[in-house]
């Protein structure tokens, strides 16, 4: 009879799975420029910091101020859709088991409303998650840009957030 599967590789593939689908629901909420289910996803105090690389870095704090920026942000395009590439996730971050971090790798499918002109955007979220009655949320997300079509922009990968402790 084979040994038992360690409870805590099974926890840990629990605990993947739903940060995954964490970041699945994220992307489809802004895919359909659902803003309000955001409140279903980050802490209230969660502070989101976004660098587009070409303006002035932007802080934000929670689901609403995060809903209300997204959304103003992507009103030009006609066709927007929010596409994860690809995942790391780091369970029991700093050796906290409701604590977790992640870089998730993204791109961003637009056309816009005005010129009919279609663009990418690729970008990295480095992520940590905090495990709060049972689940995961987002507890602060850090986005940088990475490249845009259109002008050929490419940007230099950014630092680890986490890294420092910061």
């Amino acid at each position: 009879m084979p040994d038992a599967v360690p409870e805590t590789l099974l926890q840990d593939t629990v605990d993947y799975i739903a940060i995954t689908r964490l970041q699945n629901a994220y992307a489809d909420a802004v895919t359909r420029r659902a803003w309000s289910e955001f409140h279903d996803m980050f802490l209230a105090d969660a502070p989101v910091r976004v660098d587009t690389v070409t303006s002035a870095v932007i802080a934000l704090t929670g689901a609403q101020e995060v809903g209300d920026f997204i959304g103003t942000a992507v009103e030009r395009f006609e066709f927007f859709e929010f596409v994860p590439l690809s995942t790391r996730v780091e369970l029991r971050a700093n050796g906290e088991v409701d604590r977790a971090t992640a870089r998730l790798y993204i791109c961003e499918l637009r056309q816009d409303a005005a010129s009919g002109r279609s663009t990418q955007a690729f970008g990295v979220y480095q992520d940590e998650y905090r495990r709060r009655d049972g689940r995961w949320w987002f507890a602060r997300r850090d986005y940088q840009s990475l490249a845009r079509s259109g002008r050929g922009e490419v940007f230099a990968f950014p630092g680890d957030p986490f890294a420092t402790g910061t």
